[in-house]
């Protein structure tokens, strides 16, 4: 008997943005590809991460000193290439991450539209630490879910306590020594996998929120994500 073709879930795209895309968003692309590469095995490559720059160095590889800091980490640069934002980039991205407040902005500027889904890197991490214990959107794909995700993440923005929004940006370190490099990977670091951890959680949940793992439910989740 021919066994049937099982159908490939549709991907979803995060995008990360700085300025040159040749040191933060570059290093949070890299890290979190080797992140979510290790905890989902054959099904990382239902999120397709990419970044791009407001004024990227186009075609130039990562920072020497954000690549030391990726490898302390785990990753690999590999071929990486800086590219530059586009509307269509912005456009399409199902999560957009940025650095700073003014990206957020330039992002918006491209694409009105994501506001809901648009969040500085920081902020997303703020406000995914602020939802409920226990809080998992529901869905029969793991797009549904993540989908759900982001709207929770926005519904929780509009009940976010005002304050001057500082500790939201990841400062630049460019043209900046290797310790400046050191403190915006660990800033970068100490947001996004918290929130590749939740993305893994609800690529392998089921349909009833069981986790699923080769083929077969299980109740059983990892935690946290693995040390860096």
């Amino acid at each position: 008997m021919p066994v049937p073709e099982q159908r490939r879930e549709p991907e979803f795209t995060v995008l990360l943005v700085c300025t040159g895309n040749i040191c933060r968003s570059a290093l949070a692309e890299r890290l979190g590809r080797a992140y979510l590469d290790e905890v989902l095995g054959e099904r990382a490559d239902a999120i397709r991460l990419i970044s791009a720059g407001t004024h990227a160095v186009v075609g130039s590889a990562m920072h020497p000193h954000s690549a030391l800091v990726l490898r302390g980490y785990g990753g690999e640069p590999g071929d990486f290439r800086a590219q530059q934002l586009s509307d269509a980039l912005a456009a399409s991205a199902d999560l957009t991450l940025t650095m700073t407040r003014p990206h957020r902005r330039d992002v918006l500027a491209l694409a009105p539209r994501a506001l809901a889904r648009t969040f500085t890197l920081r902020e997303a991490a703020d406000l995914l630490a602020s939802l409920p214990d226990g809080a998992q959107p529901t869905g029969d794909s793991s797009e549904e879910r993540l989908r759900g995700l982001v709207k929770a993440l926005a519904d929780a923005r509009s009940r976010r306590t005002a304050h001057d929004g500082g500790e939201d940006d990841v400062p630049d370190p460019i043209n900046r020594p290797l310790e400046v490099h050191e403190e915006a990977g660990a800033l970068v670091a100490g947001a996004l996998l918290p929130i590749l951890h939740r993305v893994a959680d609800l690529v392998t949940a089921g349909p009833v929120g069981r986790t699923v793992i080769n083929g077969s439910d299980t109740s059983d989740k990892s935690s946290a994500p693995p040390a860096s």
